[in-house]
């Protein structure tokens, strides 16, 4: 019996002594160093993105190289794990930036990510802190060098260049009122604006339906609808699966000179008994309602949770102009009521009158802007009927036949 006590009592002993080493390497031990959590890359004809989520912040070095064209990054500290080994299998033929992303242990304490490129790219690396339901991400941002004379067709990537120097209002005409010529000299100008996109998905439904996949579905929609029209032209702040920060939008609205912009969304709230379709303006005083308070809280924090590389510029930041912005907040507000009245035709409304907060996206000083709830997808019921295309349909042509009865009505006219 003393012997058995003994070899049981060396037993535990061992045992303990095996937990607490293999402890020290797989908890401790990698514990010390970050590691790779999740990989999204998000390709679009603008640029491509490329985010590693991490347990904690990661540093960082990178390289540009060519023959062949090539960014290397190398992060300290990281080990190659089954996350990053799929991160080269998410690289689709089709991304028109990327050839192939290579993964490997360049050192015991060197992580190091090859990116072949198809054409030379300028590449904008930064880090976010944790936000939402993302922990430290490193977003690695491939524009192309050259704008290829795009710019007059759509001055998104020069805006997104110029938002990355901290000057995204380099470009832009300057503020005023419009001439009410609109419809009549020249055709109306409408930028449709589908909320989120890219790393942000906005709100998320019961079902996993995405704000970001049903507003943009819609906004295409509401665009072939605006196209049929003899005196109208449209434009999208995106028409993929992209992100866009919330000065880019509105940046992108002033230089297409637009009469009107139009945010599209379908968000959450905390009861999901919350139902039907609201519509808001611009407050420079303050929200209207602890509803709108809360929708403005969560709609403007969409740049901390897609990422922004840059956060200050001169654009939105300044003293708004007073007196048009008052008038443009007056037309926005005349705007909405008509959009509103004809989306309580083809769903509940959840206020009968226009509500006002701080929106950024509804910033432009020049542009009556409004944004559209068109539905809760917290709610399960409207989530549903979100996804059909019928009342996607419902919803491009009631906003279509509130911009007709705002122009009808006189619209910016009474500026002259």
């Amino acid at each position: 019996m003393p012997d058995q006590r003994h070899n049981s009592g060396r037993r535990r002993l061992l045992q303990s002594a095996a937990a607490t080493w293999l402890l020290s390497v797989s908890g401790v031990g990698l514990a010390a160093g970050p590691q790779i959590v999740a990989v999204r890359v998000w390709p679009s004809s603008t640029y491509t993105r490329i985010t590693l989520e991490s347990n904690s912040p990661l540093n960082y070095q990178q390289l540009i190289l060519s023959n062949p064209a090539r960014v290397v990054v190398d992060i300290a500290g990281v080990q190659l794990n089954s996350v990053l080994k799929g991160l080269g299998g998410k690289i689709s033929a089709s991304d028109p930036y990327i050839k192939q992303l290579r993964v490997g242990q360049f050192t015991k304490t060197t992580l190091r990510l090859v990116i072949e490129l198809k054409q030379t790219i300028s590449p904008h690396l930064f880090r976010l802190p944790p936000v939402a339901e993302f922990r430290h991400r490193l977003v690695i941002d491939l524009y192309p060098e050259q704008n290829r004379g795009g710019e007059q067709d759509d001055p998104l990537l020069a805006l997104l260049e110029d938002y990355n120097r901290g000057d995204v209002a380099r470009t832009l005409p300057p503020e005023q009122a419009k001439d009410g010529k609109a419809g009549h000299e020249r055709p109306i100008v409408i930028m449709l604006d589908p909320g989120h996109g890219g790393e942000d998905p906005g709100a998320i439904g019961k079902y996993k339906t995405r704000e970001k996949d049903v507003v943009l579905q819609i906004a295409r929609r509401l665009q072939r609808l605006i196209k049929q029209q003899p005196n109208m032209a449209v434009f999208m702040t995106r028409n993929e699966d992209i992100f866009i920060p919330l000065k880019v939008r509105v940046a992108k609205a002033r230089k297409q000179r637009a009469d009107l912009f139009i945010s599209i969304h379908a968000d959450a709230f905390t009861s999901p008994a919350a139902r039907g379709s609201s519509v808001f303006a611009l407050s420079t005083k303050g929200a209207t309602s602890a509803a709108a308070r809360f929708l403005a809280h969560t709609q403007n924090e969409a740049d901390n949770i897609g990422g922004v590389s840059k956060s200050g510029d001169r654009y939105l930041d300044h003293t708004l102009f007073d007196l048009v912005q008052t008038a443009t907040v007056n037309d926005s507000l005349k705007f909405g009521h008509e959009v509103l009245t004809r989306m309580g035709k083809v769903n509940h409304l959840h206020k009968h009158q226009v509500d006002q907060a701080g929106f950024a996206v509804l910033k432009a000083p020049d542009i009556p802007s409004i944004l559209v709830e068109t539905a809760f997808i917290s709610n399960i019921s409207e989530e549903r009927k979100l996804r059909t295309a019928h009342f996607q349909q419902q919803v491009a042509e009631s906003i279509l036949a509130g911009i007709k009865a705002y122009f009808a009505d006189g619209g910016m006219l009474a500026r002259r």
